[in-house]
């Protein structure tokens, strides 16, 4: 009896977790790529993936990109973000014997278009800071603590609310990232962070009575939540007058734009921010290199 689509799905994932590792963001963007996936494919009676083709594959693939009257056409990352998925899946199926031979092999993966991370400047990150010390209560200093360890480390906001009380040495000024994979990494504190969150340590955590290890607690004591940092972030943001979108990646790219501007390697970067290929942090000296564009433009005689 052939293997149905879905259960295929199902198992696909459960290997992604137990064998691969993969973080629950992950998996939640792999179930809804594949999900939609499924139900293309059973709207055009397809019901097996032993008999996807490349033609049904690449026919998909442009789906995406064009979209439908149910979905707007995805961004050049997305659908590159989707054939991941599929070409995931028939792999997978191939190797368990589920198909003959996967489909996915004669698709090229669709190039993602080239997008700079966006960063804000030092001023900027200082404005965000003044913003959350105006509150010199519990939520103050942990606002305070937070931005400092998010600018400080370049840390994903899994990595913040993952990170544990015990992962945090100010003695050492080192604090432990568990990154991506279950791939962790030590880095470093700079002074404001250590203080900023020592004093929340001291002054703040022990009265929102957290039961559990978490280093970052909401206002009732439970762990801070991803969407609870978006939350701050943008509610500081605009106490401090800076426009634009403002998240916890914000940071990040911040904090590895303005260590490539003060003339850090970029193999550092990678360590700190916990990149397993070099090419993934290449992108930030586009960046680097867009400003020094814009000095030149505007400061060079014969620039013009």
């Amino acid at each position: 009896m052939t293997e149905s689509t879905a259960s295929i799905v199902t198992a696909f994932l459960d290997h992604l977790t137990v064998e691969r590792g993969h973080s629950v963001h992950t998996l939640a963007a792999y179930r809804r790529d594949l999900d939609r996936y499924r139900r293309w494919l059973a709207e055009r009676g397809i019901d097996a993936l032993d008999r996807v083709g490349p033609s049904t594959v690449g026919e998909y693939v442009a789906a995406l990109s064009s979209g439908d009257d149910e979905h707007p056409p995805l961004a050049a990352r997305s659908v590159a973000r989707a054939h991941s998925a599929l070409r995931g899946l028939h792999r997978f199926a191939a190797a368990e014997g589920h198909c003959r031979a996967d489909p996915t092999d004669e698709v090229p993966a669709p190039r993602p278009g080239l997008r700079l991370p966006k960063a804000i400047g030092v001023d900027e990150v200082s404005r965000l800071l003044e913003a959350a010390a105006v509150d010199d209560g519990p939520s103050g200093l942990r606002d305070k603590a937070l931005v400092e360890f998010l600018y400080g480390t370049g840390a994903r906001v899994s990595e913040a609310t993952g990170a544990d009380v015990d992962d945090v040495d100010l003695d050492a000024a080192s604090v432990i990232l568990r990154g991506k994979g279950g791939k962790n990494r030590v880095v470093p504190l700079g002074g404001y962070a250590r203080r900023a969150i020592g004093d929340y340590l001291a002054r703040a955590r022990p009265g929102l009575k957290p039961a559990h290890p978490k280093l970052f607690v909401n206002s009732r004591g439970r762990p801070l939540t991803r969407q609870g940092v978006f939350f701050i972030l943008k509610r500081l943001a605009e106490c401090a007058g800076l426009t634009g979108a403002m998240g916890p990646h914000t940071l990040r790219h911040s904090f590895a734009t303005h260590l490539l501007d003060g003339g850090a390697d970029v193999r550092v970067v990678q360590e700190l921010l916990g990149h397993a290929a070099a090419s993934t942090t290449q992108i930030y000296t586009l960046v680097t290199v867009d400003k020094l564009r814009e000095v030149y433009a505007t400061s060079h005689p014969r620039a013009r």
